[in-house]
């Protein structure tokens, strides 16, 4: 078995990195049907603009590009042309930044690039690419090769100093950003769907008074869709966007993260249908946890439930307007039409959150057996430090610091999470305005979960549900701790260590198909489903077998104060998967994968 899969390892490598472009493509990260790349254009003369023309020898099934725009000229090639950053070169530079997915059929070989036209000069090694022809006589890829993230190197550097980087953190931003690709609701965009087994869903989700409701993402494994915890995500993720886009961008993934945050916002979007009504929960739990299957076979019905002036919910409005506040800044360089619309609902939300207070989850009952809220002071002042932020507006910094005083957000939390804030609150308006209290709320909050006693292999254990979820978010608020120069070694030091433990520091990977031992069999229904017409029900949900499709990077809840975890689709305590559960992972991931980038991390 081991010579076996071996051979096609080799295959694979063969195919994915032995072109002739390979001095120009470099592979930074690989998986079954697809891999990611990064391209270094060595500059011969001054340029104001450049074409580039990447032909393939074989068919992409998908093709996602970054820092430049993109067009099919044929079937096997693709037009890249510089965006208004990055036009201009100098003689004697090198274009890098830019880079793509390559997505393919798995039981086809791997396209490799045969040759690269720089404004219409051939840049790659082999002079004559016409020549090269794919190697058709060897074996094509089984649909059961594993992605080789053995064979990707992780960052490392020569300056700087600070800590081993053990893990590729460019390869589980990437598989991230894939768990939430098969997260999404609606219709799918036929060029933008990584996601082989996901296909068009819940296309008739509507209103109470028929608003168009499709889009957005399922919450967890199950198909509720779910605005409350959603929000809590994207602001988490769109933050570290904003504070981290080195991360992302050294990665090759700046591009997917807007894509990412920009699928939820459109959602939130729609879903506030006037100025003081927003919806924010499509599906019945008990109908929807009845059920078992692929999202697209859904017959259920899927009402609707919203908050309104005569049913409040400040917590849900304040924090989706946080969400889009923190969306806006996403997208001001890349796209200001629609950064502006982000921004003009996030004011509209917030204005509601302030003038009609109450909790979302007594407006809203039937979300309170998953998501109750425990009050709506945080999301106030969450939400009015985001959009001080976004608009450099006094009067929401304010609002933000009365807040924080009126429902006693100094005090230290016991977490950052979907339902508390506060954490959060400290660190923003920490950067915000310099402030001495905010940073020495902020140290205290560190501090104590730094100093806090770990479970005997070292995770920071907050609460059972969602184990992994919590540390990951505790160690992005210290991660920007560390930024405003707070104890800078020491959290990024504790940071890591919480990312290091999901990653695969007790031996085992806690993140479904990356690294040693990753969880196969998650609680989650899609993956759990084998490709039709065979059937997908409750006797598959109670099968041995690993799930048939592998859900790339999704983070299962983890172990428990003893760090015991068995990989079990039947613990959804402790192999769920949820929105909320990679986000604070993903912004840590960004973070680290910055700091190594720049050789903090060696």
């Amino acid at each position: 078995m081991f010579l076996v899969s071996a051979f096609f390892i080799l295959i694979f490598i063969c195919f994915v990195s032995g072109g002739p472009c390979d001095n120009i493509v470099s592979v930074t990260s690989s998986w079954s049907g697809g891999y990611t790349t990064a391209l270094k254009v060595p500059i011969k003369t001054s340029i104001t603009s450049w074409k580039m023309d990447i032909t393939f020898s074989s068919v992409l099934s998908n093709f996602q590009v970054w820092d430049a725009t993109s067009a099919l000229t044929n079937t096997l090639q693709y037009r890249l042309s510089c965006v208004n950053y990055n036009g201009v070169q100098n003689a004697g530079a090198t274009l890098s930044g830019v880079g793509f997915n390559a997505y393919y059929v798995t039981t086809a070989p791997a396209p490799v690039v045969n040759s690269i036209l720089f404004n219409g000069v051939n840049i790659c090694s082999n002079v004559n690419p016409t020549t090269t022809k794919p190697l058709t006589t060897t074996k094509p890829l089984a649909t059961t090769v594993k992605p080789l993230s053995t064979t990707i190197r992780p960052v490392t550097t020569t300056s700087g100093g600070g800590l081993p980087t053990k893990y590729n953190y460019r390869e589980a931003i990437a598989k991230s950003h894939l768990f939430y690709y098969a997260q999404r609701s609606g219709r799918l965009p036929v060029a933008d769907n990584p996601i082989p087994y996901r296909f068009d869903s819940a296309l008739n989700d509507r209103g109470q008074s028929g608003e168009d409701l499709t889009g957005g993402y399922f919450d967890a494994g199950d198909h509720l869709k779910l605005g409350f915890p959603l929000a809590s995500a994207i602001t988490i993720i769109a933050w570290s966007i904003v504070d981290f886009p080195l991360g992302y961008s050294s990665s090759g993934q700046l591009t997917n993260g807007r894509n990412l945050v920009k699928w939820a916002t459109d959602y939130f979007i729609k879903a506030h249908v006037s100025a003081n009504k927003l919806y924010g929960q499509v599906g019945d739990g008990t109908l929807d946890h009845n059920y078992w299957g692929r999202p697209e076979e859904m017959t259920m019905n899927r009402p609707a439930f919203f908050i309104s002036a005569t049913n409040p919910g400040s917590d849900l409005a304040g924090e989706t307007a946080a969400a889009l506040a923190a969306a806006s800044m996403v997208f001001k360089s890349v796209d200001s039409t629609y950064s502006a619309l982000c921004l003009t609902r996030a004011k509209q939300l917030y204005a509601f959150a302030k003038q009609y207070q109450g909790k979302y989850s007594q407006s809203i009952p039937q979300v309170a057996g998953y998501y109750p809220s425990s009050g709506f002071g945080d999301e106030l002042a969450w939400s009015a430090s985001w959009l001080h932020r976004a608009t450099n507006d006094v009067a929401y910094l304010n609002d933000a610091k009365a807040f924080y005083t009126q429902y006693g957000l100094s005090n230290n939390p016991s977490s950052f999470s979907w339902d508390s804030k506060n954490a959060g609150v400290q660190v923003l308006l920490a950067k915000l305005t310099g402030e001495t209290q905010y940073k020495n709320a902020v140290k205290v909050f560190c501090d104590a979960k730094v100093n806090q006693p770990k479970t005997p292999k070292g995770l920071l254990f907050i609460d059972k549900w969602g184990s992994l979820r919590h540390a990951s978010n505790i160690a992005f608020i210290c991660l920007q701790a560390a930024e405003l120069n707070i104890s800078p070694l020491t959290y990024r030091q504790f940071a890591q260590k919480q990312i290091h433990y999901a990653l695969g520091d007790t031996g085992r990977s806690f993140v479904v198909g990356f690294g040693v031992n990753p969880p196969v069999k998650p609680h989650h229904s899609s993956s759990s489903c084998a490709n039709k017409p065979a059937p997908c029900d409750w006797s598959t949900y109670s099968s041995p077998a690993p799930n048939p499709q592998i859900l790339y990077g999704a983070l299962v809840g983890g172990p428990d104060n003893n760090d015991v975890y068995v990989d079990d689709r039947n613990d959804y305590v402790k192999n769920e998967v949820a929105c909320d559960y990679n986000a604070g992972f993903q912004a840590s991931l960004a973070a680290l994968q910055s700091l190594a980038f720049q050789g903090l991390f060696n």
